[in-house]
């Protein structure tokens, strides 16, 4: 009985913690699409290319400075955090391995930005954008996740981001502010940093109290630190390698601006794992093989409760999403942004394979101790998704080269889930392959035929009202994805779809 109270209690909170996380996130989704749109507008193409570019390779040694910490970070702190001592313990001994190797990072990047001609051309943005992951190493943010402080994340990183808005709509007007905008951008990790450490000291000590234990973190950093390396070449690598075949830098942004799309969703299911990882550590650890399936299941659940329909409406919307986040909604080649639809249209799949993949590694590989099988995957797709790249983006498609490097990443994304599924396939199969499942795939099908028999209707109707091009896309949006969302959740209803069929039960229980 005890036992059924303690899964039922855990449930709910996660439940909670789920429900924060995606709100959240909408907000950052919405907070996001002022934004953007606004600086592809007013920087134009090539400025927001050579941003793009250069936070890319910056992103390279912000994965390089964490070496895989927040991650084991989490387990560790989890397995001590109603033992303040102990904790604050680890929280100190992983503070001092980021600050060296955040330290040792800057030193490198600083020599290659210095020694490579294409690299010093753009070193003041370089630097600017370096801020992230310079303060990032005083943020934490590890720890937070660990201790389940969902509320206090949600309400920092809204409220933060909300100012961030607001100065980039205010000082962000022209081309030149480039430079303002990279500032503004990379400030917010900075905020970040300052508010985590005075809220922190509620939770630990900064007091030295006993011996730091480095040498047992030592083997699994390494292969987390490998991971990290190979993520961040893996996400990183199509944006770089197109920006050398593309020296305008104007497919980049094009690039940029497709996979904006399917960042939203893909944002959504990587908040929710920090709900999802530290309960799975938990339960494993404590050989709750019972509530591991479960919260695994569950967390699949609502993973393709969102992304299939979002990649439904994405694939059929790929224009008007593209053209409304570009400002180029006429979609003319002075503007630039020309390919960005046929990117965000390829790129959609990525949001089922990129994130079931990332539930497989963080609930699965991570508390089981089997990162390995990750670091492999990763390293075979980061060598494919290069030879894609150079294939498909410098001959194949050698005149619309965003597509070819999209196409590439889009294959490859595929390949690793296949493998990771093999893999963890006693683990997955069950949170995959079921009959729920198929309900939704069932019904986001239906809603894929649905939007291609309404959104030229809609978007006639507007255009006859003689609204304008960029209102008509909003209003063809709007209505398609509240049509959608009606038709789409009625039908999972109907079949009695976990989620949908709970949320009803509930409701009819309270009344």
């Amino acid at each position: 009985m005890y036992k059924d109270y303690n899964i039922a209690y855990m449930e709910d909170r996660t439940r909670t913690n789920v429900i924060i996380n995606i709100s959240r996130t909408l907000v950052m989704t919405i907070l996001s699409f002022i934004t953007f749109p606004w600086v592809c507008r007013y920087l134009g193409a090539s400025s927001v290319g050579i941003y793009t570019w250069c936070n890319t390779f910056v992103l390279y040694f912000l994965v390089l400075a964490k070496i895989g910490i927040p991650n084991l970070a989490i387990r560790e702190c989890v397995k001590v955090k109603d033992d303040k001592e102990l904790l604050s313990n680890k929280v100190q001994t992983f503070f001092l391995i980021q600050l060296v190797t955040t330290v040792l990072s800057f030193g490198l990047m600083c020599a290659l930005v210095f020694s490579v001609p294409d690299l010093a051309g753009s070193k003041e943005i370089i630097f600017l954008l370096s801020i992230n992951f310079l303060s990032g190493a005083f943020s934490f943010e590890w720890l937070f996740i660990a201790l389940e402080k969902q509320f206090y994340m949600s309400v920092r990183t809204i409220a933060i981001l909300a100012v961030t808005t607001i100065l980039i709509i205010v000082f962000v007007t022209a081309p030149g502010d480039l430079y303002i905008y990279a500032l503004l951008t990379a400030s917010g990790t900075l905020i970040t940093s300052v508010v985590n450490i005075i809220y922190a000291r509620k939770f630990i000590s900064l007091r030295k109290t006993m011996p730091y234990s480095f040498k047992e973190l030592i083997k699994p950093l390494l292969v987390l630190c490998s991971i990290s390396l190979i993520i961040s070449l893996y996400n990183q690598t199509d944006t770089f390698i197109l920006g050398f075949i593309d020296k305008t830098k104007n497919e980049v942004a094009s690039y940029s601006v497709g996979i904006k799309g399917i960042d939203v969703i893909i944002g959504v299911i990587t908040a929710l794992s920090t709900v999802f990882i530290p309960r799975a550590a938990i339960c494993y650890a404590q050989e709750d093989k019972k509530y591991f399936h479960r919260i695994n299941e569950y967390s699949v659940n609502i993973c393709l409760f969102i992304v299939l329909p979002a990649v439904a409406t994405m694939t059929t919307l790929a224009k008007p999403i593209t053209g409304l986040i570009s400002g180029n909604t006429d979609f003319s080649e002075s503007l630039g942004y020309i390919d960005a639809p046929a990117v965000l249209a390829i790129v959609s799949s990525m949001m089922i394979t990129y994130s079931l993949s990332d539930i497989i590694y963080g609930q699965i590989l991570l508390p089981t101790k089997k990162e390995k099988y990750y670091l492999i995957a990763l390293v075979g797709g980061t060598i494919l998704n290069i030879v894609f790249s150079i294939v498909f983006g410098a001959f194949v498609f050698k005149d619309r080269p965003a597509i070819g490097v999209a196409l590439g990443t889009a294959v490859t994304d595929l390949l690793i889930l296949v493998f990771l599924v093999s893999v963890t396939w006693k683990w997955i199969k069950k949170a995959i392959f079921n009959f729920n499942s198929l309900k939704i795939l069932v019904s986001a099908a239906v809603v894929t035929g649905l939007t291609l028999l309404i959104k030229n209707p809609i978007y006639n109707l507007a255009i006859s009202f003689n609204v304008g091009t960029p209102v008509a896309m909003i209003i063809e949006l709007v209505g398609v994805v509240l049509i959608d969302a009606v038709v789409y959740l009625l039908i999972l209803g109907l079949l009695k779809e976990d989620l949908v069929h709970s949320f009803l039960r509930k409701k009819e229980n309270n009344a």
